[in-house]
């Protein structure tokens, strides 16, 4: 009986080693397939496989460093830049053709001013306005706005252009 029980405990080790030679096999593979190839040499042992792949994870960390360190010397130009800009800001300008019941709004900021591109689409769809399309470019330090809508009557046209050009200005005038 002992024997019998002896039997079964190492064919379960058995098996539970094979499964676990079989594991180690498959995810070796997998990480051979995801880290590229340095050398031309075939096939891997698998101490070179974890040797390149340690190797290639060094370098993944070294290039994320030194793209982490020209991020924040991009981004301390761009708050220099900002420092010295403000002074002289530029004021934004709008521009809306009506044509029957549409409208194009044409809205120029420059970086400080950008919030008023989100605020021109907030007015107006308070204003009842179906936006068909809204986008922009950047040039330099000019945003180009475009906002595209359609209003429900001629006279609603007149009227959200008066309003949306006063409140372009006069939110100009508390900056």
């Amino acid at each position: 009986m002992e024997n019998n029980q002896n039997s079964a405990t190492k064919t379960d080790r058995k098996f539970i080693e094979r499964n676990r030679r079989s594991k180690m096999k498959a995810l070796s593979c997998m990480l051979n397939s995801i880290v590229p190839q340095q050398s031309s040499r075939e096939p891997f042992s698998l101490s070179d496989q974890l040797q390149e792949a340690t190797n290639y994870i060094k370098m993944l960390e070294m290039k994320l460093e030194e793209m982490k360190d020209k991020r924040n010397r991009l981004l301390e130009i761009q708050r220099e830049n900002m420092r010295m800009n403000r002074g002289r800001s530029k004021s934004p300008k709008i521009e809306i053709q009506q044509m029957g019941l549409a409208l194009v709004v044409g809205l120029v900021t420059g970086l400080e001013f950008q919030f008023m591109f989100k605020e021109c689409i907030r007015f107006l769809l308070e204003e009842r306005a179906d936006i068909i399309s809204a986008n922009y470019i950047v040039s330099g330090d000019s945003f180009f706005h475009t906002i595209h809508c359609q209003v429900e009557e001629s006279s609603n046209g007149a009227r959200i252009s008066e309003r949306l050009k006063m409140f372009v200005y006069d939110s100009c005038a508390f900056y």
